[in-house]
């Protein structure tokens, strides 16, 4: 059988591997999906998530439970040497080895993108991953706590500040949610206010969310106005060293908490660590039918989709006339990919990709959100409507739909969950503290006796004579006699 490498288990690798099992015939293909992490993120999500308004496990999809038919492999793939056909796989234990595959789907998706900034790399955290947002709600939940338990000051509203940079789609959505949030928990602590919260957006561009319209955008900024969030526009960042964010305007904010949502790059380990040809953002150069390669020539044997891939645009409405990275494009990419190389295996006709971007959809909050298609905007609790009947739609597989459907039905009624484990990321700190250790051994060893003199020259030593005992007087046998019978 033809062997299948897909690499990268994210939207793209998750449903290239999901179609092939139902397109493919019995033993038409063998197909294996390596990733590092056992499941599948779905980050429109993550902003949810970092909220409490999703449960983090309800927004993966584990590889295992839904692929039934593919060789799963938790590990990374290090190298691709498509001119010998040949991986490297580096599994988290044990040495790399190599697989030999006939045809390979790189799938590998994006990492956060930033800049040598002074700070950033040690202070800032992404949303990219389902841990990351996870830490994110955690921390904000538990500088609550803190600050409840300080008196008014600089330390008091650090902790309570939360600096966003990047005012994409991600950005504006964990903001916007982290606001909503904090709005909600001021009401559980009698010794803040919400005058005591601060939030700040920072754009380096002129204008947020560039997916919708001019007016839509100016909307958005009118909302979060009103709710007690600051947008800087035209500001970047040029510092965040001991918890001080420094802007381009001179202005300095001291937080706690540093978001960076400001870009996506392809992932450099899986693009740089391999033959395929790449273009200059380095994404690998793929063609419309989602194979390898230019217009005029493909590497046979080769395709690419999602995010680490730059696949043109047909509708003409891609940016440089390649398609955005985001999920609508992954998913689609994906299920035509599926039906192209099920055809290339048949000896058939591959089709090239077209999607017309649908429009895009944001949550800013419990029951306010955004909706832009084309002309058609929608703002406020229809639009949060609109944004959750998707997103819940395009969550794959129902298992997982009708675990975030019921957990939303959930939070209606009961509210959102405000239990904040972020002593989870130290899970043996109580155990270590209290756990019986082996007493140390002794810092030095005994002190050492003196060392005897040589016998030549020790003094001579004068014994006392040896006293006798004293005679005992005799007794006589019939003495004896009458003393033991008495």
């Amino acid at each position: 059988m033809p062997k299948i490498l897909i690499v990268g288990g994210g939207y793209a690798g998750f449903y290239t591997a999901w179609k092939l099992e139902k397109h493919l015939r019995k033993r038409e293909a063998e197909v294996t999906m390596v990733d590092p992490l056992p499941y599948m993120t779905y980050q429109p999500f993550l902003p949810e998530v970092a909220a409490g308004s999703i449960e983090a496990r309800h927004a993966l999809v584990a590889h295992r439970r839904h692929l039934g038919r593919t060789n799963v492999i938790t590990a990374k793939v290090t190298g691709i040497d498509h001119a010998n056909k040949v991986a490297t796989i580096t599994p988290p234990l044990g040495e790399p080895y190599e697989f030999a595959y006939d045809q390979i789907v790189v799938t590998a998706g994006a990492v956060s993108r930033t800049f040598p900034i002074p700070g950033i790399a040690d202070n800032a955290i992404g949303l990219k991953t389902i841990e990351e947002a996870v830490a994110v709600r955690d921390k904000l939940m538990s500088n609550f706590d803190k600050a409840a338990a300080l008196p008014a000051g600089p330390e008091r509203d650090r902790l309570l500040t939360v600096v966003v940079v990047g005012g994409g789609f991600a950005g504006i959505e964990v903001f916007a949610e982290l606001r909503s949030l904090a709005s909600s928990l001021v009401g559980k602590y009698p010794q803040l206010s919400f005058e005591d919260t601060h939030f700040h957006l920072i754009e380096a561009m002129g204008r947020i969310m560039p997916e919708v319209s001019q007016k839509t955008s100016e909307w958005v900024l009118k909302d979060l106005a009103k709710r007690g969030a600051y947008v800087h526009l035209d500001t970047q960042v040029q510092g965040a060293e001991g918890g001080n964010v420094a802007l381009s305007t001179g202005e300095v904010i001291p937080t706690d908490l540093i978001i960076w949502t400001a870009g996506v790059m392809a992932n450099p380990t899986v693009v740089r660590g391999g033959d395929l040809p790449a273009e200059e953002r380095g994404r690998i150069q793929t063609r419309a039918d989602l194979r390898v390669g230019t217009a005029e020539a493909f590497v046979e044997g080769a395709w690419a989709a999602g995010d680490v891939s730059a696949v043109p645009d047909l509708s003409g409405g891609g940016v440089g006339g390649y398609c955005v990275p985001n999920a609508q494009h992954a998913v689609r990419q994906a299920k035509r990919l599926a039906k192209n190389l099920t055809a290339v295996l048949r000896g058939e006709e591959t089709k090239d990709y077209f999607h017309k971007n649908l429009g895009a959809v944001a949550g800013l909050g419990l029951y306010n959100g955004v909706f832009q298609s084309g002309n058609l905007a929608l703002k406020g609790f229809v639009a949060w409507i609109a944004h959750r009947g998707y997103h819940g739609l395009a969550m794959p597989t129902w298992e997982r739909k009708w675990r975030v459907l019921w957990g939303w039905w959930n939070n209606l009624w009961l509210g959102r969950d405000l239990v904040n484990l972020e002593t989870v990321q130290h899970p043996r700190r109580v155990f270590e503290e209290f756990a019986a250790r082996p007493r140390p051994a002794a810092d030095a060893a005994p002190a050492a006796k003196p060392a005897e003199k040589p016998a030549a020259e020790k003094p001579p030593v004068k014994k006392a004579p040896a006293k006798k005992a004293p005679a005992k007087p005799a007794v006589s046998a019939a003495e004896a006699a009458k003393a033991a019978s008495k």
